[in-house]
């Protein structure tokens, strides 16, 4: 006679779900940006991320910020500014204010693509939570998020 596993606690339940979402819709993002746009998820979140910037009190972003937003260690994602700014999609330049901060912001020829490829984007999202709804462990989960005050992009 064998004993029977535990149950898993609710908490586990619902990490397992987060994380199963979060891998569906990160899957769908990657084959749609990569095969229409020739970019990853993560390199659409960082010229998405970087395109937000604003001249102004707090309105550049320092790459420890720009770390954090993209959920990287600072190694990955100045390795990911190097790959992108290689491509003439992002550019560098050293803080007017502070010579030892170094600041990054969108080319016009990465504004240009990131406008192309959000339209993509946000259909395959929409797609992956369309598909996650029907999923009764993953319906709570897109219920919450089309609820969310910030999510209008998600709402369909």
């Amino acid at each position: 006679m064998t004993a029977a596993a535990p149950a898993p606690s609710v908490l586990a339940q619902g990490w397992c779900a987060l994380s199963l979402l979060h891998g569906r819709i990160e899957h769908r993002l990657e084959r749609v940006l990569e095969t229409d746009h020739g970019l990853s998820a993560r390199e659409y979140s960082l010229l998405d991320v970087l395109s937000r910037q604003h001249d102004g009190d707090g309105g550049h972003l320092q790459m420890k910020q720009v770390a954090d937003a993209l959920v990287l260690s600072q190694s990955a994602t100045t390795r990911l500014v190097t790959r992108l700014e290689d491509r003439g999609l992002l550019s560098r330049y050293l803080c007017p204010t502070d010579r030892r901060g170094i600041y990054t912001d969108v080319t016009h020829a990465g504004m240009e693509l990131l406008e192309a490829a959000r339209p993509a984007h946000d259909a395959a999202l929409r797609a992956a939570l369309a598909e996650a709804a029907r999923d009764v462990r993953l319906e709570p989960l897109v219920r919450a998020l089309r609820s969310s005050p910030t999510s209008t992009a998600v709402a369909a």
